[in-house]
């Protein structure tokens, strides 16, 4: 499955910001949040709908509500700069988490921390993080969240790079996942390349 890349001009220009390295952490925040309702806006562009009946002040007339729940997993800690974004526009959504944290010297993903809910078989399930680098927790945040039962999943990501897109394609083929930007890879740390820096450390000013 290929990668979605969102062009909206409006995600292109928050994009902008959020790279700048003199962007404030409270810029970053906002713009971040901005960024994650447009990715989330397109990547639900198809979700199933049910429909209902709705009474106005006039007459009774038809409507439609998601045919399923939606459960959004945040990869702990950045993932949780898209969560604020996007759960304002759907504040009945189950929220689960996933903590993996990459090792430094070795680029591989330490899980240390899972929560996720009993309705997550019949759900549409979000994972979100920032950036999909070497796509190592990405994989293991999708293997743990299949391995609850989880059937439908989607990946939202700001900033990706081939070589997270392919370990991911490699590893869970099924998952599509949509992102602003494929960037031109990773250096020598692991760190995409030409990013956006450490998103975490960016959005919570630490």
């Amino acid at each position: 499955m290929q990668p979605f890349v969102v062009q909206h001009p409006l995600a292109q220009c928050h994009l902008s910001v959020i790279r700048a390295a003199g962007t404030p952490s409270h810029d970053f925040r906002r713009h971040l949040n901005h960024l994650a309702r447009l990715l989330f806006l397109e990547a639900t562009r198809e979700l199933p709908l049910r429909e209902i009946s709705v009474q106005t002040p006039l007459r009774q007339t038809l409507g439609a509500q998601l045919a399923r729940p939606l459960v959004f997993v945040p990869i702990l800690r950045a993932g949780l700069g898209l969560l604020d974004g996007i759960l304002p526009l759907v504040p009945e959504a189950v929220v689960a988490h996933v903590g993996i944290k990459r090792n430094e010297e070795t680029a591989l993903p330490h899980a240390y921390y899972a929560n996720l809910p009993a309705c997550i078989s019949g759900a549409d399930v979000f994972l979100l993080d920032p950036m999909l680098a070497t796509g190592g927790s990405a994989c293991e945040a999708a293997r743990q969240l299949k391995e609850a039962g989880a059937m439908r999943i989607t990946m939202l990501c700001v900033v990706s790079c081939p070589e997270g897109l392919a370990a991911m394609k490699h590893a869970h083929p099924d998952v599509p996942v949509f992102t602003t930007a494929i960037d031109d890879g990773l250096n020598e740390k692991c760190y995409i390349v030409p990013g956006l820096g450490d998103a975490g450390d960016r959005y919570f000013g630490t």
